[in-house]
């Protein structure tokens, strides 16, 4: 994609951007209604099929080009699809949105080195035997470069965008025209939650060394593991615009998804394993499971990376959690309004009627709840996210009713996010049986469970 060395920061420049997305998105639509009316039924599908396919061009180049939380916006839509287009055009609409994943617009080198130096107070020949001044990766709020230490070590850089600071906080106090944005684009997202949480959270993302704790404290854990990387962090070079980690090269989301179904199956088994297990064992878990934050190694290992979207969870909330799910699977609908009650997420739980309420809680968790084996597909994700949390769901008078506790609002986009990604990988298991590892403690059924069951075993975090 083209390069773009200047990010709009001021918070007129970047209304202005997403302004006129907004604006366009409901010309277009009010435009082809009106065409419409002179069309034929099949015409008329025809006509919205492409202002969809329009609609994903438009927002690779306004969102592309403004990084930042505005960016992440488009980044989160070319993953989660929430019924936004037909079935025969999802594959292309979500191929042009995957350009905003890992190839965004790059900002000039001779930019990004001013960060690199003025972080690390050192000329870059200085610290780097080489460096290698094409980057590897783009995404919302910086790049990452490949180099190499004198010391011989391959490492990748992440390097913040001069000026994302002031563009993020620009978006903050866009958060209403944003949320316009949403609305336009995917009707089915809960927009005003989504937004809140980067409100949140999106600050934490401009802090390279909270993250490069974040990754240490990981790394720690997962060291030895016999099947998830996370790769070392180079303390000494890590500074708030910069970090410097151990480069893992590997396998990516588009390569994985061309993988035989068997193979789709066993990373679909990790990637579930690393960001539930993350969540309910070690209590500390990434929020942002992206499809540009992992790489399937040679060794059929799988590096995770970004750990700038992180959440620690004190052991009472996710005891919650765990008691809640228990309770959801035994059908014991009076316990579960009792956790959930006693917890702030339902206030008046006089107005529930307990088998409403199992049947809400299945329909938003199943896919890991029961007992049989599933094969997960973009559709499942859709309808699940729908029943969670759209107006269009059967159980809008429930979820309306409830509040999301800020504790436990990360867990939930999380899990989302995890089940949209394991979707568009179609990939199969019994998610309920590897969950019973956690939920109750049960022996592990699969191979990888069982790996990992050695692994915690023999002194594993």
């Amino acid at each position: 994609m083209a390069r773009d060395d200047k990010i709009p920061t001021s918070r007129v420049a970047r209304t202005a951007k997403l302004g006129t997305l907004a604006t366009n998105q409901a010309s277009r639509q009010l435009g082809t209604r009106a065409a419409n009316l002179l069309r034929s039924e099949e015409g008329s599908r025809e006509a919205l099929e492409r202002r969809h396919l329009q609609a994903a061009e438009q927002i690779v180049a306004a969102l592309g080009t403004m990084k930042g939380g505005a960016m992440k916006l488009g980044q989160v839509l070319s993953f989660l699809d929430v019924g936004l287009i037909p079935e025969e055009h999802r594959e292309e609409f979500q191929r042009k949105l995957g350009q905003l994943r890992d190839a965004a617009p790059e900002v000039g080198f001779a930019a990004m080195r001013k960060v690199i130096e003025q972080e690390l107070e050192a000329p870059l020949r200085e610290v780097f035997a080489e460096f290698d001044e094409q980057p590897i990766a783009a995404a919302s709020i910086g790049q990452v470069y490949r180099a190499r230490l004198h010391d011989g070590r391959a490492v990748a850089v992440k390097v913040q965008y001069p000026g994302v600071a002031n563009a993020v906080r620009a978006d903050l106090k866009n958060l209403g025209l944003m949320l316009r944005v949403l609305r336009r684009l995917a009707p089915g997202l809960d927009a005003k939650a989504i937004a809140e949480e980067f409100r949140l959270r999106i600050g934490d993302e401009l802090d390279y060394e909270l993250e490069a704790q974040n990754q240490r404290s990981l790394a720690r854990i997962f060291k030895g593991h016999p099947f998830i990387v996370i790769p070392d962090v180079v303390t000494a070079l890590s500074r708030e615009r910069v970090i410097v980690t151990e480069l893992v090269e590997g396998l990516g989301f588009e390569d994985v998804m061309a993988l035989d179904q068997p193979e789709r199956d066993r990373f679909g088994e990790i990637f579930f394993r690393f960001f539930f297990g993350c969540l309910y064992r070690h209590r500390q878990f990434s929020g942002d499971p992206h499809p540009g934050n992992f790489v399937l190694l040679a060794d059929g290992r799988v590096a995770f990376l970004d750990f700038g979207l992180f959440k620690h969870m004190d052991r009472a909330a996710v005891e919650v959690e765990l008691a809640a799910a228990r309770a959801g699977i035994e059908g014991d609908a009076e316990e579960l309004l009792r956790i959930l009650h006693e917890n702030g997420f339902v206030v008046r739980p006089e107005r529930f009627e307990p088998d409403e309420l199992i049947a809400y809680f299945l329909d938003s968790t199943w896919w890991y709840t029961i007992d049989e084996e599933v094969a997960l597909t973009s559709e499942i994700a859709t309808r699940i996210v729908i029943e969670m949390s759209d107006p269009r769901s059967s159980h809008f008078s429930e979820w309306r009713q409830q509040t999301l506790p800020p504790e436990h609002l990360f867990g939930r986009r999380m899990e989302t996010l995890t089940l949209a990604v394991l979707g568009q990988l179609r990939v199969r298991a019994n998610w309920h049986r590897i969950a019973r590892e956690w939920i109750y403690g049960d022996p592990p059924v699969t191979e990888l469970g069982r790996q990992e069951a050695e692994f915690y075993g023999r002194g594993g975090a």
